[in-house]
């Protein structure tokens, strides 16, 4: 990431911040709506990036564009209280809020406000290339986090959906989670296997070209 143009840089640093900050503040938001107190207790429920911010996975974002915020403790027990829904809900608010901020920042291309013509300076991104920079990572954080392997959020949505005998499989792999999103990432793209580029940026490019028009 450090080898990328000024413009692009900071396009990507300003975006990460606000999409990991609005993210786990909607998986807090929503659990405390849902009757979960906890990420309220632990002071997350707040739109301070601060607060949300992981000091390893920030700097490793910075470094090498891969990195992650702070989980919000939340209680399961007491989100089940309320609907047996409550802890997918939870975890599918955070992926939903990037869509959300993807949305917001393509309305200034859908009214006509702006186009893609507009130059980026050499320190600065032009405001049309830091709204496309948002739009595509914010879509990336949707997909990626929203596939079905542990500690990522689609883990706990998939087992919402799925039936008893898919349940019994992601329980089976959820601790070797890591590992396999490790091994997708770093690994299997050097033998021609690219699960991410099929699941999480082609879709990203999809809707990203929808919004953009």
């Amino acid at each position: 990431m450090l080898g990328l143009e000024l413009p692009t840089l900071v396009s990507t640093v300003i975006t990460l911040v606000i999409a990991f900050t609005v993210h786990e503040f909607a998986h807090a938001w929503s659990a405390d709506l849902l009757g979960d107190d906890t990420p309220r207790r632990y002071g997350r429920l707040t739109l301070n990036p601060l607060v949300h911010l992981d000091p390893l996975g920030s700097l490793l974002l910075i470094i090498g564009g891969f990195g992650w915020a702070k989980p919000v403790p939340i209680n399961p027990s007491a989100l089940q209280r309320r609907t047996p829904a409550g802890t997918m809900l939870v975890s599918a608010a955070g992926p939903l809020s990037n869509l959300g901020l993807a949305i917001v920042a393509s309305l200034p291309f859908q009214t006509g406000l702006l186009d893609l013509s507009a130059a980026s300076g050499r320190f600065l991104p032009s405001p049309a290339g830091f709204l496309v920079q948002f739009i595509f990572i914010n879509l990336i954080l949707l997909f990626f986090n929203l596939i079905p392997i542990a500690p990522l959020d689609g883990d706990k949505v998939a087992e919402f959906f799925l039936p008893p005998a898919g349940q019994e499989v992601l329980l089976r792999i959820r601790p070797y989670g890591p590992v396999i999103l490790l091994a997708s990432i770093l690994i299997l793209p050097r033998f021609g296997i690219n699960i991410l580029e099929l699941l999480v940026a082609a879709p990203a490019r999809q809707i990203a070209s929808i919004l953009i028009l």
